[in-house]
C-alpha cells in the first residue's frame, strides 16, 4: 500500500472527520489516527480539558503536532482538528497527503454539537469565519455531509482517489 497516499480528514466539529476517516482507513487497509485519541494518549485528556487546563494555544500545538507526525510516518488516515490548518507547516505538509474537507452547513453543525459537552461554546459560523480559507487552500475534495452519509464520503474519496468502491457497503 505504499502508493497509497496518507489521507486527511478535515473540518469544522461535527463534520464527521472521525466516522468518515474510519471508513476511509478501513477501505484503504490503513491504520486510523485521530486528535482526540492522540491527545487522550499523548496529553491525558481530550481538547477541553486542556483547554482548561493549559490554554488554547497549548491544546492547538498539540493538535498540529499529531498531524505533522502523523504525516512524518507511513501513510494512514488522519482526522486533523480544524484549529491545525491554522499553522503554515501543517498545511505545507498536506501537500503531500489527499486532503478531505467533510463540511456541512452551519445549523447542521451546531445540531450535531448541541448535546456535546466536547465544547459547549461551539459556534460553527465563527470557526468557519477563522478557518475556511485553509480549508479551501488545501483540501482535495469537498464532501457536503449534510447530504451524503459516512459511506459516501469514503466512495467518494475512493473515486477521486482512482480506487475501485465495489464491495464496499
Amino acid at each position: 500500500m505504499s502508493r497509497i497516499k496518507p489521507v486527511v480528514m478535515i473540518g469544522l466539529m461535527g463534520s464527521g472527520k472521525t466516522t468518515s476517516g474510519r471508513l476511509v482507513a478501513e477501505a484503504l487497509g490503513l491504520p486510523f489516527t485521530d486528535s482526540d485519541q492522540y491527545l487522550r494518549d499523548r496529553h491525558g485528556a481530550t481538547s477541553a480539558p486542556i483547554a482548561a487546563r493549559e490554554g488554547k494555544e497549548a491544546l492547538h500545538r498539540y493538535e498540529a503536532e499529531h498531524v505533522l507526525e502523523s504525516l512524518a510516518g507511513p501513510p494512514q488516515v488522519v482526522a486533523a482538528a480544524a484549529s491545525t490548518l491554522e499553522h503554515p507547516q501543517v498545511r505545507a505538509a498536506l501537500r503531500a497527503a489527499f486532503v478531505v474537507w467533510v463540511d456541512a452547513p452551519d445549523e447542521v453543525l451546531a445540531e450535531r454539537m448541541r448535546t456535546s459537552d466536547h465544547r459547549p461554546d461551539y459556534d460553527p459560523a465563527t470557526m468557519r469565519a477563522r478557518r475556511e480559507r485553509f480549508f479551501r487552500e488545501v483540501a482535495d475534495l469537498v464532501c457536503d455531509v449534510g447530504t451524503l452519509s459516512p459511506e459516501q464520503v469514503r466512495d467518494e474519496v475512493l473515486r477521486r482517489m482512482g480506487l475501485p468502491e465495489t464491495g464496499r457497503d
